[in-house]
């Protein structure tokens, strides 16, 4: 069967895609992980955290992600008071290590042979059922994640394609929405960019592959289960005609 995808864009001031948080540190991915992804997509079409049917055909998605600007990490602190000991004897400050990234930009793509469930996620995505965000509940977004075509708006994600995955990395316009950045980057030879980093889910016979311990099994809070996964990191050339491509409406 023919595959579609459906390309979104993640840009927030602050985001955090932690996969091996444990105790009082919360670490955070370079990019947005599948249970990352996974979670906003659920939030956007109403999945409730005990649905595990439907949670495996949201993880089952393949996914690419192409970083439009590298993050900067950075770490915050939490303090919690009156915290239980574990000798029941009194109480004490907890102090939590929060790690994010800082002004971050993603293209996110998913393919399926399911145009269907596709298209229920672009539409679950302009009008969310919950609301959404980017690993914290105050890390929201700072436009639309499917882009409506309108002119003067923000680049956004395109939505639907027949394209495939590794096509969609590749020929996307540019998501960063600054003009004079751009201006920079087309001041200078294709040669002298850096080129966009990819990380693509890839089978694990592939020997590129790196494992990754972020496929949602069960969101349940007391029940929290990950599967794993295969990626492949690579990069696409930041050409003229990215940077350049004007905003097209989305099917």
């Amino acid at each position: 069967m023919p595959v579609r995808t459906l390309a979104l864009c993640l840009d927030a001031p602050m985001q955090s895609w932690g996969v091996r948080s444990r105790g009082n540190i919360r670490d955070t991915g370079r990019e947005p992980s599948k249970s990352g992804v996974v979670g906003l997509l659920g939030a956007a079409l109403g999945v409730e955290r005990e649905d595990t049917g439907r949670i495996a055909d949201l993880a089952g998605l393949r996914m690419g992600v192409r970083v439009d600007r590298e993050g900067i990490l950075e770490r915050d602190y939490h303090t919690v008071q009156n915290v239980p000991t574990t000798t029941g004897g009194g109480h004490r400050t907890a102090v939590s290590h929060r790690y994010y990234l800082a002004d971050a930009l993603f293209l996110v793509v998913l393919e399926s042979e399911d145009a269907t469930l596709l298209g229920r996620i672009a539409e679950g995505l302009r009008k969310p059922v919950w609301p959404l965000f980017f690993g914290r509940r105050a890390f929201v977004p700072a436009r639309a994640l499917v882009g409506a075509g309108q002119p003067g708006e923000p680049r956004s994600g395109l939505g639907l394609s027949d394209r495939p995955l590794e096509s969609v990395l590749a020929g996307h316009p540019w998501l960063e929405d600054r003009a004079e950045v751009r201006d920079v980057q087309l001041k200078r030879s294709e040669g002298e960019r850096d080129p966009l980093r990819t990380v693509v889910d890839c089978r694990p016979a592939d020997p590129a592959a790196e494992i990754r311990p972020d496929v949602p099994l069960s969101f349940e809070r007391a029940n929290r289960r990950f599967a794993t996964r295969t990626v492949r990191t690579g990069h696409v050339s930041l050409t003229d005609e990215l940077i350049r491509a004007e905003e097209i409406p989305c099917t």
